[in-house]
């Protein structure tokens, strides 16, 4: 249930946190709703009337609470509702006009380069995902995303095998960078309209005009509380304390997102309860697996502690809040966890260990990085796999797949920042996948009658 405002002993205990665990909050999102917005200027004042006391008033907060807040978010309407025709240099004007917001308002990145594709895609919906290759690498800021799947639609396979295509184009586009505008494209089954976290962020169907959301992190707080139990405690005993740790986490962030809302005028959204890793020693969520008593992530138990964490995640932020949302439970990135890339590099953790640990955590197959060779099918055909799990299982299930140009197995890559660096991982068959060209639809599991 929701309480009221954080006592002394509870902000005492936070400043311990910080002091030594890492915690921060990851990312503080304002949604901003753009119907009415026709042209790409619009968009963009829109934003910049919306968003100009958003980077201000978050620093200053961070000043006063002493929470450390890393990023200053705005996911904006699906740029596929507001383009009024299907035309691809409109929508790569579109991206531009976000990026030159974001700029203004000086926050880091601006999500809702998205189009809503799971059932059948519209002409503006194609030149959109046409589009995001040269919008992604023309711009600094805009992530975007697609939703090809979901548990009522099934899998709309067209778009799945047009997203192999745009992945690659977008990597062989930014490939000075490191293929880095795949790490602004994230591909969905059953995306959330309130998520704010990116590359997936948008202010989707059922939002007002605007909304404060928050991303919690804190995989070193949790890590540091189970360092402390002895090594014989049993599991249910480590998932009461993983649950009272993130109860405290949860009341932070939502505690600095209310104020946040409060000063901006703008009502509060959501809090994601997800435990975010970091690149940095000791913010891993490789390493909480690890403490639960996995020998190395990727062995045999991976998946039962990740399970295990998970739903004790969920479960101590719900008791925290009553404005739980976005994708909220464990994330499982590769280059922004260093233990999860560690794991990979010393063959532990294999690319379909990573997939069966998407089936019972939050989100899926997070900044992967693949061999510069691998097929524009086989990566439809991994976005295909991520997207069945997450319709059977009635979940939010994502790619954010990085092919990166000339790059081998087993090499680094490095991307700096948040985003990390990572190891090649290798595909055991990149051979061109049939299935991919039939293209069509897979049907809607039983489930989706549920009403």
């Amino acid at each position: 249930m929701a309480r009221g405002p954080l006592g002394m002993d509870e902000i005492l205990e936070t400043v311990r946190m910080v002091g030594g665990s890492h915690l921060d909050v990851r990312t503080i999102t304002l949604g901003v709703n753009l119907r009415g917005a026709r042209t790409p200027e619009d968009v963009s004042k829109r934003v910049v009337s919306a968003a100009s006391s958003l980077v201000g008033i978050v620093d200053e907060l961070a000043v006063e609470t002493g929470i450390p807040i890393v990023n200053r978010r705005v996911a904006v309407t699906p740029i596929a509702w507001i383009a009024d025709r299907p035309d691809r240099t409109l929508i790569v004007e579109f991206a531009r006009a976000l990026d030159e917001a974001a700029e203004k308002v000086g926050v880091d990145f601006i999500g809702g380069l998205t189009a809503l594709v799971e059932k059948q895609a519209s002409r503006i919906d194609e030149e959109l995902m046409a589009a995001l290759p040269e919008a992604l690498a023309a711009t600094r800021r805009v992530c975007a995303s697609v939703n090809v799947a979901t548990t009522h639609a099934g899998i709309n396979m067209d778009a799945v095998q047009l997203m192999g295509e745009v992945v690659k184009a977008t990597a062989e586009l930014t490939a000075a960078e490191r293929a880095v505008g795949c790490a602004k494209l994230v591909v969905f089954a059953n995306a959330v309209p309130d998520n704010p976290f990116m590359a997936g962020a948008f202010h989707g169907f059922g939002e007002g005009d605007a909304a404060i959301s928050v991303g919690i992190s804190g995989p070193g707080v949790v890590a540091d509380a189970l360092r402390v139990l002895p090594r014989d405690t049993p599991l249910h005993d480590i998932a009461e304390e993983i649950k009272r740790t993130v109860f405290k986490i949860t009341r932070v962030g939502e505690h600095i997102g209310r104020e946040v809302a409060r000063r901006m005028s703008v009502p509060f959204g959501i809090i994601d309860i997800s435990l975010a890793p970091t690149s940095l020693p000791g913010d891993s969520v490789a390493e909480i697996l690890e403490l639960i008593g996995v020998d190395r992530v990727g062995l045999p138990g991976t998946t039962v502690a990740l399970a295990m964490l998970n739903d004790a995640v969920k479960k101590g932020g719900a008791m925290a809040t009553s404005r739980a949302g976005g994708l909220s439970g464990a994330f499982i990135p590769v280059s922004e966890d260093a233990s999860m890339a560690s794991a990979v590099a010393d063959g532990h953790l294999s690319l379909e260990k990573l997939e069966a640990m998407t089936a019972v955590c939050s989100v899926g197959l997070d900044m992967i990085a693949l061999p510069g060779d691998t097929s524009a099918q086989t990566i439809s055909a991994i976005i295909a796999d991520e997207a069945a799990i997450g319709i059977v299982n009635n979940k939010t299930t994502a790619c954010r797949l990085i092919p990166v140009p000339g790059a081998v197995a087993g090499e680094w890559v490095e991307w700096g920042g948040l985003l990390g660096r990572a190891p090649v991982m290798e595909i055991r068959n990149r051979a061109t996948v049939g299935l991919i060209g039939r293209a069509g639809h897979v049907p809607p599991p039983l489930r989706a009658l549920g009403n």
